[in-house]
């Protein structure tokens, strides 16, 4: 035996003895414990990931819970029961209510057993008669009543709130914010037949219909004397002939549109702006042949009526603005659940819900943003006559015409929640048509939010599109040069390079895009979109010069170095591109490009647009499509391509028939894997585009994402409400599209690799 054998022989254990054997109970016990400690770690990826999916869907589910009612106690109406109800109200805490009875008496009481507290007339004498009562609108808590001798009063019922002794103490009051002395309406001196009021600090106005086909439209404004503190009021009077019998009347909180509803069903809309001059907009019929209206109640806000009829059905119907400028009322929707004549109204303060009560004992909850029936509840047998709601919506008070009253709790948290108000187009108060819209907050008291995922959805796809469309070109056809035709020394720099960017903060990306890139866009225009004409132009020539040069010269350059020459030819490309934009702009585009897509091409442009964000995000995503392409390309066996050569096929064919062909599964899969790094990206969306929640695939405008509102919105979120969890809904859409696009994924490679796993 030679001493290279014997060296090498005594480096190898001897299997024979008992090191050896403990040598190989040693390296098993690696073995089965990496394999173990493999699926371990894989095993808890897989379970972090249903966890994170599984605690998702635990904050967005209570979204889609449907209320939930519960009867906490009956008993007889308090006070008088001989006095008819004319109007229940609740305070905040729903822990007192309040029975206006018709001969005027204000009777405050606990709702939880019906006991008396206070009781206070809203009347100055004994000897007046009450002819018509109606409440303002609930957040301003005003009671209007209308006198059998052509005059009015108007009162406030107040909750002040105290701590002795750190218990809570509400007290209720009556206020009267034009002095309890009853206020002269109807000149005739006649009876009040119906009446409608508001007030704010500024000024009321008091609508009343008398016989005679009359209704005085009376209006006291709130002026301050110049010379000393103390203010008058300023009296304004105006009438309305009415040809038709009225049933109701409302008027909204702002003091400007007032609804006049006939006997007929016709309701009559009248712009009160000017408080002398009335002017009917229009007279609509409100409800079909053969039915009448029975109840007519604004929407919170007051921007909407809701208009119930003696079949069960409510309408909402709101103004709407035309081509002209001009409001007209139309019906938005209508809701069908009841099928009995609807007694009363009760809208929600601060929501776009409603409570409704009929003839048959029913209690519907509705919501008319979601045009969703929440709850539809049998209250009894008896008809319903009246109902109140909270201000927080979650309890309400019913009276039946036993005289009974009910105390009910109601769980509806978040009603404004279905199918179609978050995917589908909602015709939004004060827009003239259906729309996708998301905006979820404003600074106005009567804003309605509005939680349409539909644009985000639309702004996290287009913001992927204009990547995918900018990275993936640039990304495939370098992995293909950098595996297949570049040198290996070269190859070694160029493609750790290339990973070493995937390292760079996409803060950063987003910051450097937002603040230099956005404006040297806007400003070289013309330039950046003559860079697609110069670069491939330049490599082209340069590329057919350099055949031509002499096989010496060319000889000097290694085989695969070639792209290195390339380097000086596209940085020369990009300056010259720069260089000419300015006089491209003054000679084509009358020296501002921008305004010159606006208002001669018709596209609207912003400065942070998709264009900006396409280009940043598509850095960010080229190092991961380059890297997975490259390695895929690279790992082509190379019997695959020396066999296609020696056949006779090209370099540049055999790249594209049987290299590409077998590397396809890779290719795919690296397409697909920076798909889901463009769907999710947040930094870069945030801080390079405008973040307007719009659905126009125009390249000049921003958008919104899903994934930058969650990081805009989540911190001004109230914990556990609609918004909270319709950004986790947000997030859980994004987890469901990453999981399918890595399951087509997964499922387009294995059917790949099993096409071309024969080549």
């Amino acid at each position: 035996m030679s001493e290279t054998t014997q060296n090498t022989a005594s480096l190898l254990p001897d299997f024979s003895s008992a090191a050896a054997v403990r040598y190989r109970h040693w390296r098993d016990v690696k073995d089965i414990s990496t394999r173990y400690l493999m699926a371990v770690g894989g095993i808890s990826v897989i379970f972090a990931i249903v966890l994170i999916g599984f605690y998702l869907l635990y904050v967005v589910l209570p979204m889609f819970k449907p209320a939930d009612i519960e009867l906490i106690t009956s008993y007889s109406t308090p006070g008088d029961v001989a006095e008819r109800s004319v109007y229940y109200a609740m305070e905040e805490q729903h822990e007192i209510g309040l029975r206006v009875t018709e001969n005027g008496a204000a009777v405050f009481f606990r709702t939880a057993d019906g006991s008396v507290l206070a009781q206070e007339s809203l009347l100055a004498a004994e000897d007046i008669a009450v002819s018509t009562f109606a409440a303002g609108d609930p957040s301003q808590r005003l009671l209007a009543l209308g006198l059998n001798d052509g005059r009015a009063v108007l009162a406030q019922h107040n909750y002040s709130v105290s701590y002795p002794d750190d218990i809570r103490e509400i007290s209720p009051s009556i206020s009267f914010p034009l002095g309890k002395a009853p206020l002269p309406i109807s000149g005739e001196g006649a009876a009040i037949d119906i009446i409608s009021a508001q007030w704010d600090e500024e000024q009321a106005s008091i609508a009343v219909a008398v016989p005679g086909g009359i209704v005085q439209l009376v209006n006291f404004a709130r002026e301050e004397s110049f010379l000393s503190d103390e203010a008058e009021l300023v009296r304004v009077e105006s009438q309305i002939s009415f040809d038709h019998p009225l049933s109701h009347m409302i008027m909204d909180i702002e003091q400007r549109e007032l609804y006049l509803a006939d006997k007929e069903g016709h309701i009559s809309y009248y712009d009160i702006t000017d408080k002398q001059a009335p002017r009917l907009i229009q007279r609509v019929r409100a409800v079909d042949d053969g039915r009448r209206i029975t109840s007519l109640q604004f929407l919170g806000g007051g921007l909407s009526i809701l208009v119930g009829d003696s079949s069960g059905r409510i309408a909402q119907w709101f103004p709407v603005r035309d081509q002209e400028n001009n409001y007209t009322l139309q019906q938005i929707r209508h809701f069908d659940s009841q099928e009995h004549p609807i007694t009363n109204i009760a809208s929600e303060y601060f929501r776009k819900g409603f409570l409704a009560i009929d003839e048959s004992g029913k209690l519907g909850i509705y919501h008319t943003t979601a045009h969703r029936t929440v709850a539809l509840e049998d209250a009894g047998s008896q008809a319903l006559t009246h109902v109140a709601i909270a201000p927080r919506a979650n309890a309400s008070l019913l009276e039946n015409s036993n005289g009974e009253l009910q105390y009910w709790l109601i769980d509806n948290e978040h009603p404004e929640i279905s199918w179609q108000s978050i995917w589908g187009k909602v015709w939004y108060e004060s827009r003239d048509k259906p729309e996708y819209i998301w905006q979820s907050s404003s600074a106005s008291s009567d804003f309605e939010p509005k939680f349409s995922l539909t644009p985000l959805a639309f702004g996290t796809l287009k913001a992927a599109f204009y990547a995918m469309l900018f990275a993936v070109p640039m990304a495939i056809c370098g992995a293909m040069f950098t595996a297949y035709f570049m040198s290996a020394k070269m190859r070694g720099v160029v493609k750790p390079t290339i990973e070493i960017m995937e390292a760079l903060p996409t803060v950063i990306l987003g910051f450097l895009a937002g603040l230099w890139f956005a404006p040297f866009v806007e400003k070289n225009m013309p330039g950046l979109f003559l860079m697609l004409v110069t670069i491939p132009v330049m490599i082209l020539a340069t590329s057919y010069y350099w055949q031509k040069l002499p096989k010496d010269l060319r000889a000097m350059v290694p085989e695969g170095w070639e792209a290195a020459l390339l380097i000086p030819v596209v940085i020369l490309a990009i300056y010259l591109s720069i260089l000419l934009s300015t006089p491209i702009e003054l000679a084509l585009f009358n020296g501002n490009m921008p305004e010159w897509i606006s208002n001669t091409m018709g596209f609207d442009f912003d400065q942070r647009n998709s264009l900006v964000v396409s280009i940043a995000m598509g850095f960010a995503v080229i190092p991961t499509i380059f890297s997975i392409s490259e390695d895929a390309i690279y790992s082509v066996p190379r019997h695959l391509s020396t066999g296609s050569l020696a056949l006779g096929a090209t370099r540049w064919q055999t790249m594209i028939r049987v290299v590409l062909l077998t590397a396809s599964p890779g290719i795919f899969s690296a397409i697909m894997i920076g798909l889901g790094r463009a769907v999710g990206e947040t930094m870069i969306v945030v801080m390079a585009t405008g973040n307007t929640a719009i659905m126009d695939m125009n390249i000049f405008q921003g958008f919104r994402a899903l994934s930058a509102n969650i990081a805009v919105e989540m911190p001004e979120s109230e914990v556990g409400g609609t918004h909270y969890r319709i950004l986790f809904l947000a997030g859980l859409v994004l987890f469901i599209a990453t999981f399918v696009f890595n399951t087509m994924a997964e499922v387009v490679r294995q059917r790949l690799r099993v096409k071309y796993s024969s080549l």
